[in-house]
């Protein structure tokens, strides 16, 4: 049996359910948080308990999820003391798991979750694919010839892996609680890159990732002359993503698609060349992007009367500035309420301005306190107005029923909720309030 610590973690539950497809028995215990990746571990009948250590038993293969240590959790502590059990680290598991496949690590600050999603889209029906995403998506092939996973960068787990493909899709500073400025950050990219077997697929036009030193083979894409495939004659609008693409000078072909975003492109781009890699034509490639509609907890879309409420993982300046940039282009008659809540200190007080410059993009900007479970960092002792004093428009609400009212005075909008926490119980609550205001 494979037991997962901390089983509701967006990649633990996505792993946990990918041993389930191949057919092992596979449990875990959690605490009551990552409501939205529960789904498919009940749908497939995955037990789930709360922490305790007898719980754990001879002959188990534990995997102890990355936020769990023996200090603090008595599982953690029983699995490491049983000689009978053997354990794994989550990312340790996951680098040697990969190995029977061709396998494709999708790394980046920006865009990995839809991008491995987007990848997946395109490979499953080409061959038998595995994947494994960080919104809590795990589906496997007992026969699958492709395994595709997100790569996370955090605290370098992704140095654990050594894929076929390492893709990056750009790198922009993140997790400061980690890393210690740009150049670090930047080194573990450059040693994550030379760990592809076959080659490393990147954002070109990036400022970082060309001046990487890469000992692989590597394949550039993006919209300046140079790289290795490139779009051209680009068309962003209402209407979708239009352009031609490139390869090594050469017209690969023209793709229309039902996508928006410039960043949505740059995504596109890569799993293109990923694509091209691996022997696909355009049309094909054009097809099944075509009827690709995104990924769980990024740019989630609901239309009700006339307006329209988006649900984004947005947790960087960078991430927000997209979010609302794609608003834009997709409902350009419509304002833009957008309503932001933190999710790290750390990450809160070095971004506090570009949170700011980024929320001003938007025509009425919301921000929500830090939640009450966000993990207190030593030294940082900050609430949501050290953001906000850089942006004196905003508002600041909260997550309860006179937040939602404020929030459901404006009409015909588009409302974007953007956090990796559970913002979009606001977004819901304000839903609830405009119903019964309109007597539905």
């Amino acid at each position: 049996m494979y037991y997962f610590i901390g089983i509701k973690g967006s990649g633990m539950s996505s792993l946990a359910r990918i041993l389930y497809d191949l057919g092992y028995e596979v449990a875990g215990s959690d605490i009551s948080k990552y409501i939205f990746v529960e789904d498919g571990l009940r749908e497939r009948g995955i037990p789930i308990y709360t922490f305790d250590k007898n719980n754990i038993k001879d002959g188990m293969d534990v995997i102890i999820g990355n936020d769990f240590h023996r200090e603090t959790n008595e599982e953690v502590a029983a699995a490491l003391d049983n000689p009978n059990v053997k354990t794994h680290t989550y990312f340790g598991f996951l680098g040697q798991f990969m190995d029977q496949f061709v396998s494709i690590g999708i790394a980046g600050t920006h865009g990995k979750t839809t991008t491995t999603g987007m990848a997946y889209h395109l490979f499953k029906d080409y061959a038998p694919t595995s994947v494994l995403i960080g919104d809590g998506t795990g589906y496997a092939e007992k026969d699958a010839k492709y395994f595709i996973f997100e790569s996370d960068e955090y605290m370098d787990h992704f140095l654990s892996y050594y894929p076929d493909y390492s893709y990056i899709n750009n790198i922009e500073l993140d997790h400061v609680d980690y890393f210690k400025d740009q150049d670090d950050y930047d080194e573990s990219f450059e040693e994550y890159a030379n760990h592809a077997k076959k080659a490393c697929v990147v954002w070109g036009d990036d400022p970082h990732l060309p001046h990487l030193h890469y000992t692989k083979p590597v394949y550039k894409f993006g919209l300046k002359d140079g790289n290795d495939v490139q779009a051209k004659n680009v068309i962003n609008n209402e209407k979708g993503l239009s352009f031609d693409v490139y390869i090594h000078g050469e017209l690969f072909g023209h793709f229309a698609l039902p996508l928006y975003g410039m960043h949505t492109l740059y995504n596109l781009l890569g799993v293109i060349t990923l694509g091209y890699l691996e022997g696909m034509d355009a049309a094909y490639i054009e097809e099944r992007m075509s009827t690709f509609k995104g990924v769980k907890r990024r740019y989630t879309v609901q239309e009700i009367g006339n307006n329209v409420y988006v649900d984004d993982y947005a947790h960087h300046p960078t991430a927000i500035k997209y979010v609302i940039e794609e608003t834009r282009t997709r409902y350009p008659g419509k304002k833009i309420v957008a309503v932001y809540q933190p999710d790290r200190f750390s990450r809160g007080k070095y971004f506090a301005k570009g949170f700011a410059q980024s929320m001003d993009l938007a025509d009425y900007p919301y921000f929500v306190d830090f939640p009450a479970n966000a993990h207190k960092e030593p030294g940082i002792d900050i609430d949501v107005t050290y953001i906000t004093q850089y942006i004196p428009r905003a508002n600041v609400v909260k997550e309860d029923r006179e937040g939602a009212e404020l929030l459901a005075e404006y009409d015909n909008v588009v409302y974007i909720f953007m956090s990796p926490k559970d913002i979009y119980k606001l977004k819901d609550l304000v839903i609830e309030v405009k119903a019964e205001k309109e007597g539905k």
